[in-house]
């Protein structure tokens, strides 16, 4: 089962057509299953054979569950930072204690809202620490926090490595793979699919020098690829007990670079006008 890149000449860079197919039959995921094996699996089963420029698009949560990023909050304790915040936002204290530890530094901090800049560089909310779906059934830990595996308050992390993740799957499945998020924006409403890795597939396509219609050549264009790749998958994976958290884009162009990883999508610090 693999699946190559299409390469896209200067006269066929976008598609005029894409399927979103969700995968089904994945069961809950738990802390040390073998990820790619049941998304193979779950390939099989539905019969679907995969091309060249299709893109397996693969939810964080199914990542964090396997890799065992779960946090008994009862195990944790809250630093002073953590308490003042906690005072600022609302949140529970040892809520904000682990988005410190999952954070370089706070964005904004107001009643109801913690933005943060996260480990990994991209700023989003509480630091992506998620409560749906984050009871695990057996786990070994993975964080520095001794955790007991009774009843508690669980709360769920983003992967480690997500980018690392990201290739990890895209050498067992043979496909490129995409590891999206739910992330809100400034400025706007609502939550959008954002690509946290990304492995086989350019997370940044420069169309600097292209033309457009009327043979200009373009000068500041960048597309995040990557990103646009999670948000078709977003419309089709849901949000809520949908249980669709693997999604294969097919249909896709594009020329091989060698941005792949998810982190070339990460503005630096020093050029971020709204730090």
């Amino acid at each position: 089962m693999t699946a190559g890149i299409h390469e896209a000449s200067d006269h066929e860079q976008v598609a005029a057509k894409l399927e979103a197919i969700a995968l089904p039959g994945l069961p809950l995921i738990q802390p040390g299953d073998d990820l790619a094996a049941l998304i193979r699996a779950a390939i099989e089963r539905a019969e679907l054979p995969l091309d060249d420029g299709d893109v397996l698009v693969v939810a964080s949560k199914l990542v964090s569950r396997s890799e065992d990023c779960f946090v008994d909050l009862d195990a944790v304790q809250p630093s002073d930072r953590a308490r003042e915040l906690a005072a600022i936002t609302g949140h529970d204290p040892a809520h904000v204690e682990l988005v410190l530890r999952e954070s370089i530094a706070v964005s904004r901090a107001a009643r109801g809202v913690l933005i943060v800049r996260h480990r990994l560089g991209f700023v989003v909310a509480n630091a992506g620490v998620d409560f749906s779906n984050a009871q695990p059934e057996r786990a070994a830990p993975c964080h520095e926090i001794d955790r007991g595996r009774g009843a508690g308050r669980w709360a769920i992390t983003l992967p480690r490595d997500p980018d690392g993740s990201a290739a990890r799957l895209h050498d067992a499945l043979g496909v490129p793979v995409v590891i999206s998020d739910s992330f809100g924006r400034p400025f706007r409403l609502g939550s959008v699919g954002v690509a946290i890795g990304a492995a086989g597939v350019p997370a940044l396509h420069d169309q600097r020098g292209r033309a457009d219609l009327h043979g200009r050549p373009l000068e500041h264009t960048a597309t995040a690829l990557a990103d646009q790749i999670a948000a078709v998958a977003d419309l089709v994976a849901g949000q809520a007990d949908e249980g669709r958290g693997a999604i294969v884009i097919k249909g896709l162009r594009f020329a091989r670079e060698t941005r792949y990883r998810a982190a070339a999508l990460i503005r630096a610090a020093h050029e971020d006008l709204y730090a």
